[in-house]
């Protein structure tokens, strides 16, 4: 009786023993295939990131398009004051100053006018002198009325670069300074003078022209980059705190060149 029970124990410890083994079997070829499966691939990379900076704008509120003298062989702009005689740089200092005069009406710009009113005094047959020598130099170049049309018209185009909005505050700054310098200029000394003040007040305008055509290099530059036509993905910078979707870059106006 006990020898059955024994043999029954023994046979249901057996099963129990195979059915362990039978799992574990299971378990080791189920890892080792586990070990030979490749990897998932990675995830696409994410769409470049490209931040675009702010369009450029014109210097001091210029427009968008507009014509700066060229700059010559010597490095020189040439502008109406290029090249130009003793009595047309005189003549043209007293226009530019004249300018300044009507035009920096602000209060701490007072000291101009007053000083262009010495000026004509001061200078006045330098002046005189100067204005009929450059008479004389248009008469021998037309004839008639068209000697006195020809210098109307240059004048004309003296007082318009004068008067190039953008330039309004570095101009009357270069008045002011003017103002200051000419109280040290001997009426004798005034000829001689004429180039150097000429020169006091055309800087600012150079200067202009100079970040003007800095202004167009960079524009044709971003638009070389950004202006294109395509999509671009834009995402927010450290500083940036809204998120912004993907946006078509605008297509812009062509500046001229000249």
């Amino acid at each position: 009786m006990n020898y059955g029970m024994d043999m029954r124990a023994s046979e249901q410890g057996m099963r129990r023993r195979l059915s362990l083994l039978a799992g574990s079997a299971v378990a080791v070829a189920l890892a080792t295939l586990a070990g030979c499966a490749k990897p998932p691939p990675p995830p696409p990379p994410p769409p470049p990131v490209v931040v675009i900076p702010p369009m450029p704008t014109p210097p001091m509120g210029a427009p968008l398009e507009m014509t700066v003298p060229a700059v010559t062989a010597d490095g020189q702009r040439r502008t109406v004051n290029y090249g130009i005689s003793t009595s047309q740089a005189i003549w043209n200092l007293r226009s530019g100053y004249n300018v300044a005069a009507l035009n920096c009406v602000e209060p701490q710009f007072t000291p101009i006018l007053d000083g262009y009113k010495r000026f004509l005094k001061t200078y006045d047959k330098s002046l005189d002198k100067a204005s009929k020598e450059i008479d004389r130099s248009f008469q021998s170049q037309h004839k008639g009325r068209a000697a006195i049309v020809a210098r109307e018209t240059y004048q004309t185009q003296v007082y318009n670069f004068f008067s190039l909005p953008p330039v309004d505050a570095g101009f009357c700054r270069a008045a002011m300074e003017l103002s200051v310098e000419l109280m040290t200029v001997e009426p004798s000394q005034f000829e001689a003078y004429s180039y150097q003040g000429l020169a006091r007040l055309e800087a600012p305008f150079k200067e202009f022209f100079a970040a003007y055509e800095q202004y167009r290099a960079d524009l044709a530059a971003w638009q070389s980059r950004y202006g294109s036509g395509g999509l671009i993905t834009v995402r927010p910078t450290a500083e940036q705190t809204l998120a912004q979707p993907a946006v078509k870059a605008p297509t812009l106006p062509q500046v001229s060149s000249q």
